[in-house]
């Protein structure tokens, strides 16, 4: 009895709950400072400090923190072998994310929609569901190798999930203004393209294992390029076409990078061949001037791209006015960027709410503003470490197919991250991909959260077929 307490006492998860203490212990004192800072407007609040409303105010934080150890006990009993790192830096994002949130809800200005009180409440609720998401998708997905052999059902769920878009861009087509890819489901707003980079990835994972030595050898010469039958080139073209549908018609420039980006890595992945992602990257140049030359929402995008804002006491009335209206937000949040300095003005001493949509698009520039370069620089390591698990969970996988699904959906993560906080800072066009687990919306986390289960499910089936071989 006493060897199997032993043996129970060593396989406990001692590293995910070592390092599940110390972004418990940030985010309440993040919390504790902004409920400091709230109530500091109140002087007899202040003068009697035992009416600072501290232990009502942090029961959200303790209670996310309690869903989050709720999870690592089900990862104890259950899954043990599962990668110990990767929930304590989701986690600590997941908790800034509603932090913040809880910050920004109250002090937003009505000109943008007004003050949200609830905000940060409800993004607890989701992240508590993405949590049970994500543990429901491990159980799951018993056998990662069943998302292969319906590589083509997820091809026909991708389109499917674009198609009402699609509809709607052709029928809006004059129209300069990107076409939201939401739909409407009473009080719920789905955002299909959440769910649709997940689909993406597991189809080219199936695809290119089961076609990888096709696609790597080559059959057609063209020129100096060897390309595949069109057979194996044909469904990958079509989800291309997916994309391009995204750049074109629905005028999601996000999604549309998003879904291209996915190509290029994973086949490369796949293949090893960089032919390949040359010749993607100079089709998607051709499409790019195309797209600029005919599409005005993306001249749009880049004229703010082009916009220089340093010089601000010496603006053309021409560049006053486009700061005031179309380069607006990102002009704002630049502004944010640049009054936060290298240590930050403070959670929640700060102004970051002058900036339309600073919950969602524009997430990256809170952060800059209340916690300076510092907390950047911290965010992007989190989000480099995350990113690091999970292309080491990639390597260690036992199978192809697993093997470039852990690829794939981790490199999600790293270019939606990407891609939002370039657009932030004038860098790329600016789109409206969320940034993974700190904007707000719902559907984001729950994709997110997917994924997360996926990768933990992949690391604990690689671990257990290991052990099993030796």
């Amino acid at each position: 009895m006493s060897q199997r307490a032993t043996g129970a006492f060593r396989q406990y998860r001692w590293k995910e709950l070592g390092l599940l203490i110390l972004p418990g212990l940030i985010l309440l004192l993040l919390m504790a400072q902004l409920l400091i800072i709230r109530s500091s407007n109140d002087t007899t609040t202040l003068n009697n400090l035992k009416n600072l409303p501290i232990l009502d105010g942090l029961i959200p934080i303790l209670g996310f923190i309690a869903a989050v150890l709720v999870v690592h006990v089900v990862l104890n009993i259950f899954f043990r072998k599962a990668d110990q790192v990767l929930l304590p830096l989701v986690s600590l994002l997941s908790g800034l994310g509603v932090v913040m949130l809880t910050r920004l809800g109250p002090d937003m200005l009505k000109r943008f929609g007004g003050p949200i009180p609830t905000l940060g409440s409800r993004q607890l609720i989701w992240v508590i569901i993405g949590l049970a998401i994500c543990l429901g998708t491990m159980f799951i997905l018993r056998n990662i190798g069943w998302l292969s052999r319906y590589k083509y059902t997820w091809l026909l769920f991708c389109f499917a999930v674009i198609l009402p878009s699609v509809i709607r861009g052709i029928l809006t087509f004059k129209n300069a203004d990107p076409t939201r890819d939401t739909l409407g489901f009473g009080p719920l707003k789905l955002q299909p393209s959440e769910f649709l980079k997940i689909g993406v990835v597991i189809f080219f994972a199936g695809y290119l294992n089961d076609n990888r030595d096709v696609l790597a050898e080559g059959h057609y010469r063209l020129g100096p390029l060897r390309l595949p039958p069109l057979r194996q080139l044909g469904p990958m073209l079509f989800m291309l076409g997916i994309g391009l549908l995204s750049f074109l018609v629905v005028r999601e420039l996000g999604l549309a990078l998003l879904v291209y980006s996915l190509f290029l890595c994973m086949t490369y992945v796949a293949t090893g061949k960089k032919s390949y992602v040359l010749v993607s990257l100079l089709t998607f140049v051709v499409l790019a001037v195309i797209g600029y030359s005919l599409l005005p929402y993306v001249q749009n995008r880049f004229a703010t791209v082009a916009f220089n804002p340093a010089d601000w006491a010496h603006l053309t009335d021409a560049e006053n006015t486009f700061a005031q209206d179309k380069g607006y937000q990102v002009y704002q949040g630049l502004i944010n960027v640049a009054s936060g300095g290298i240590l930050g003005s403070g959670l929640g001493l700060g102004f970051p709410v002058g900036v339309p949509v600073i919950d969602s698009d524009m997430a990256f520039t809170a952060y800059a503003e209340e916690f300076g370069l510092v907390g950047l620089f911290a965010i992007i390591g989190i989000y480099l470490l995350i990113v690091h698990r999970g292309f080491r969970i990639a390597a260690e996988a036992t199978d192809s197919f697993s093997k470039l699904l852990a690829a794939g959906l981790t490199s999600i993560f790293a270019l939606q991250t990407l891609i939002i906080t370039a657009g932030d800072l004038k860098l790329l066009p600016l789109t409206g991909i969320p940034l993974p687990y700190l904007s707000n919306g719902g559907n984001a986390i729950l994709a997110n959260f997917i994924i997360v289960g996926i990768l933990l499910r992949i690391s604990h089936n690689s671990a257990v077929e290991r052990e099993g071989k030796y």
